[in-house]
């Protein structure tokens, strides 16, 4: 499901829901989170369904009889186990009269009312997964049966059965941001979008090891780590160990939901203890095989002796005003991140795009962090990414390990005007996009094989043969698929119009796909062909220190990669501008005439 699609979703849920909301005696708070479990419950259950397909497929038989599945078998495919009892399924489906239905729970006691049935659904939940003890919301006595009856209809939507892994952190941030616009938007604190957190999960490549997010937020970092570890043929929860730091309560509950219905499992710390510029929770400092993290953006008012006092700042404060306060703490976490590296720990973030050449204190820190020689890509990103931010952000890598060729290196990429446009407000980096992002890291590591295996899936998905060619016979074959579906329509009767739209409508939705593949081959092959990096204006180069050093240690892209070359249109400039000042002349004239006909017609009107 594309971002377009889950907007409409969310959007649709929410006005059901909120509807709901108006109708009932609750206030906002107390609904929140209550609506946030069922979300959980329903997603749960639809990646047990999945998984329970799959277990199934080669499941033994033993006297004729196949073997039921078991808690184990789900915790192996990393899944979270749901007794019938807990299953969406049974919930929805209750009858109307809980009481008459005569339905007990393990200790014998009679369930009267279906927010009882509900809190017994989460209190089964929660004793599959030790880390979700106590996590999730048991408030649903509060609600009127059919109010409750209703939610649970609402979602149960076969659409979320279609999005990806990130459903909860995406949906949660657009409920709360509707429940508590103030909380959603509290010190910078936002959502990250999943083509970012890719990003930073593709170019660190966590396979085993200790990974940390000490600003974890619901979760997509460890999520998306979990996917990429499991891509890869390895079990996460084998090789991976978890842990989160996350102030705000309500986002580490989620956070810990969302890994529970991955089958992940990870330490969340939350609360003051988890305030990251006043304590390491987990005690990780130069620990951590890997860091990740979406921090959030220019923090104030962080009280300077405290902060001091509680370590990781291997370069230094940044500057402190007359309150003893650190101003702007972008570099306390761009510090901390660096800090809890072990000696060939990789970190990658997302932080503010000032921090990369701001000022003062942070250009101290900022100079002492690149004489390491483990700054290791800098990616510059535009605006509209964040879903309810519109501003504009970078993306810091950091490698400890970094090869000796690298070391004193780093690899700056501009990719402001390369995305993918999803509506007015959002832009993302569909797959392909991220791949051939993730091309020019490899080609500057020189790992030229998975270049070469990225040329090779291009191939097998648009067949052999010039990429340029296959992009033009594509688009010239769209055309007349637009051109065979508009003759098509017109020529049909008008009760058949709307159904040949529809099916020419996913023909040409079938076909832009393979075009937009082509274009990101085009993109690539065009830069780098069969796999030698070379520095792009506008998109990539890589600058030493002296050449850093040069820049006043900024971490700007655009300050190195300079600005590609503008393309010859092959139009005369003078002819054209030539050609517009008459239509510029005829417009006028027209224009004129056309007053002159009003002014009359109003005069002959009488006013």
């Amino acid at each position: 499901m594309d971002n377009k699609s889950i907007k409409k979703l969310e959007a649709d849920l929410w006005e059901s829901a909120d509807l709901l909301r108006a109708g009932s005696k609750l206030t906002s708070q107390q609904y929140c989170m209550p609506v946030l479990g069922l979300l959980f419950l329903r997603y749960a259950y639809s990646r047990f369904k999945k998984v329970e397909e799959e277990i199934m497929k080669d499941r033994p038989v033993r006297n004729g009889r196949v073997m039921p599945v078991e808690a184990s078998d789900f915790a192996e495919k990393s899944a979270l186990y749901l007794p019938k009892e807990a299953q969406y399924s049974y919930l929805v489906n209750l009858p109307e009269d809980i009481k008459a239905a005569n339905i007990v729970a393990e200790n014998g006691q009679q369930m009267n009312s279906l927010g009882e049935v509900v809190n017994h659904a989460m209190e089964l939940v929660e004793a599959q997964s030790e880390q979700l003890a106590g996590v999730l919301p048991k408030e649903y006595a509060n609600f009127a049966d059919d109010l409750l009856a209703e939610l649970l209809r609402i979602f149960n939507n076969n659409a979320l059965d279609d999005v990806g892994g990130d459903v909860i952190g995406r949906i949660y941030e657009y409920f709360l941001s509707k429940f508590a616009p103030a909380v959603a938007s509290d010190d910078g604190v936002f959502f990250t979008p999943k083509s970012l957190v890719k990003m930073i999960v593709n170019i660190l490549e966590p396979t085993s090891g200790v990974l940390a997010d000490i600003a974890c937020g619901s979760g997509g970092m460890f999520v998306q780590s979990g996917d990429f570890v499991n891509s890869k043929g390895m079990s996460a929860n084998r090789t991976m160990t978890f842990y989160g730091q996350e102030k705000v309560e309500y986002n580490a509950q989620l956070c810990l939901m969302n890994m529970a219905v991955h089958g992940l499992t990870g330490v969340i710390k939350s609360g003051n203890e988890a305030n990251t510029f006043y304590n390491d929770a987990h005690n990780l400092a130069g620990c951590c095989d890997y860091v990740m993290a979406n921090p959030p953006f220019n923090v104030d008012k962080v009280k300077a002796e405290a902060a001091q006092n509680a370590g990781r700042l291997p370069f230094g404060l940044p500057s402190v005003n007359k309150a003893n306060e650190v101003g702007n703490a972008n570099y306390l976490w761009i510090s901390y991140f660096y800090a809890y590296l072990n000696e060939t720990g990789r970190a990658g973030f997302v932080m503010a795009s000032s921090a990369t050449d701001s000022q003062g204190k942070d250009k101290d820190i900022r100079e002492k962090l690149i004489k390491t020689g483990h700054v290791d890509v800098m990616i510059s990103v535009g605006n509209n990414f964040f879903y309810t931010k519109s501003l504009p952000c970078s993306l810091w890598f950091f490698d400890k390990g970094k090869a000796e060729n690298l070391k004193d290196k780093v690899l700056f990429i501009d990719a402001r005007n390369y995305f993918t446009v999803v509506d007015r407000t959002l832009n993302e980096w569909n797959d392909w996009q991220l791949k051939n992002m993730n091309a020019i890291v490899w080609l500057y590591r020189g790992e030229t094989d998975k270049y070469q295996q990225l040329i090779e899936e291009y191939h097998s998905v648009l067949g052999d043969g010039n990429f340029d060619e296959i992009l033009h016979g594509q688009e010239d074959s769209m055309k007349e698929l637009r051109s065979e579906a508009k003759a098509a329509v017109d020529s049909a009767a008008k009760k058949d119009k709307k159904k040949i739209q529809a099916v020419f409508d996913e023909q040409i939705a079938e076909k832009e796909e393979q075009l937009t593949i082509a274009k990101e081959a085009v993109w690539l092959y065009s830069k780098f062909g069969d796999g030698e990096y070379q520095d792009i204006p506008g998109l990539c180069k890589i600058a030493d220190l002296t050449e850093i050093e040069g820049k006043s240690w900024s971490l700007t892209p655009g300050a190195y990669v300079g600005v590609a070359p503008i393309k010859d249109d092959g139009v005369d400039f003078h002819e054209r501008m030539g050609e517009i000042h008459e239509e510029l002349l005829k417009l006028q004239e027209e224009s004129n005439q056309l007053m002159e006909t009003i002014s009359k017609n109003l005069k002959e009107m009488g006013l």
